[in-house]
């Protein structure tokens, strides 16, 4: 049942920048609770890009050099400044106190250190992220939290004591601009024209905006594992926001650097998508992947690993291949060479087009809107 009333709604994010996964979500989350009529005043340390209509912007000056102490301080000042601005939700989109909703796009901190050396348990910069993190999930804490997948759940339930009712889980909620138009087969030649890729070029295609995590010189390696009459037909067209300096020189290294093309931060992922013939993901840090979903939706056969959280999809649509862990570079390279070499193609598209006709990909904004609301009954 969804309120009549027309909320007062605070959203908190440290940055927002354009094509960010998490900024995204944000825009469109935001967007879904506007569109229901409630005002939505976004507070953060800094923004860039355009300023969607109807939505308050407010930065907070925040004190600090490094990122944890910038948060803190956040932290701090947002308390200050709602306190008596009478919000009937706060909603977070990083971890902080005093949040009624918290969306979960990041993994859990404390899982994450414990694959680390005691000493940093010491550092300023983990008893901030530690106190960050136990605000939201603390058992005593109400916060609701809209949890990407299923696989962080069962951490924060036996470390912190969160209990199971505060979890909701959010489908996907990709864009439907990923769903190949009509006129699909036109645009893979346009937009192919437009790179300067060839035909009967093989297009790898990595969308990501932090290339160490999500695998870059993974991707590279496995390129310059292929024999040489496979590689020399192939692309890899690295799409993203990071500084690609010293992955041209792992390809130069690999002797693949005529193979890797990096173009910066795109507007045009779902075109980009249409023109590939496979998606490479190979992350060693990924709570979702979105990008992966967005490829099946576009009847893109996807290489991935079984770390990230929507990894799941492409098993269950039988829509490419997943590397299991731990992570085995010969694995990956076996992987991409089956992609390119076998018949599998023809099959995983056909896959991934029947999977999606069933899979709810697309309402995430709406749930999470639909949860927001329910805070407020």
């Amino acid at each position: 049942m969804k309120t009549t009333k027309k909320l007062k709604l605070a959203f908190c994010l440290f940055k927002y920048f354009p094509f960010g996964g998490l900024q995204v979500n944000f825009i469109n989350i935001a967007k879904a609770c506007m569109n229901r009529g409630h005002k939505v005043v976004a507070y953060t340390i800094s923004w860039e890009g355009e300023r969607p209509e109807g939505l308050e912007i407010i930065r907070l000056p925040v004190s600090g050099v490094t990122n944890h102490r910038r948060y803190k301080s956040f932290s701090k000042l947002l308390r200050d400044r709602i306190r008596g601005a009478n919000y009937d939700v706060l909603v977070g989109f990083n971890k902080m106190p005093g949040l009624d909703v918290y969306y979960g796009a990041d993994v859990s901190y404390a899982a994450k250190m414990m694959e680390r050396s005691r000493l940093h348990r010491y550092t300023p910069r983990y008893r901030t992220l530690m106190a960050l993190e136990r605000a939201v999930f603390d058992k005593d804490a109400g916060t609701r939290i809209l949890l990407l997948t299923e696989k962080e759940k069962s951490f924060y339930m036996d470390y912190y004591g969160t209990a199971a009712k505060r979890f909701h889980l959010m489908p996907p909620g990709i864009s439907q601009a990923c769903l190949p138009p009509a006129d699909a087969a036109e645009i893979r030649t346009r937009k192919r024209e437009e790179l300067g890729i060839e035909t009967e070029k093989t297009l790898l295609l990595m969308v990501c905006t932090n290339f160490k995590i999500k695998g870059v010189a993974r991707a590279i390696r496995a390129l310059a594992a292929l024999p040489p009459d496979v590689s020399k037909n192939a692309v890899l067209l690295v799409v993203g926001k990071d500084t690609p300096r010293q992955y041209n020189r792992l390809a130069r290294q690999m002797k693949v650097l005529d193979q890797v093309r990096f173009i910066g931060a795109r507007d045009d992922v779902p075109h980009l998508l249409m023109a590939a013939d496979f998606l490479i993901h190979p992350a060693s840090v990924e709570n979702t992947g979105t990008v992966i979903v967005e490829a099946l939706a576009a009847n893109v056969p996807v290489l991935t690993t079984d770390i990230c959280g929507y990894a799941f999809h492409v098993t269950r649509a039988d829509g490419g291949l997943v590397v299991g862990s731990p992570f085995d570079q010969n694995e990956l390279n076996r992987a991409l060479f089956f992609m390119l070499t076998s018949n599998q193609a023809k099959t995983w598209r056909a896959n991934c087009k029947q999977y999606i006709e069933h899979a709810d990909i697309f309402s995430r904004a709406q749930k999470a809107a639909d949860v927001i609301e329910k805070v407020t009954l």
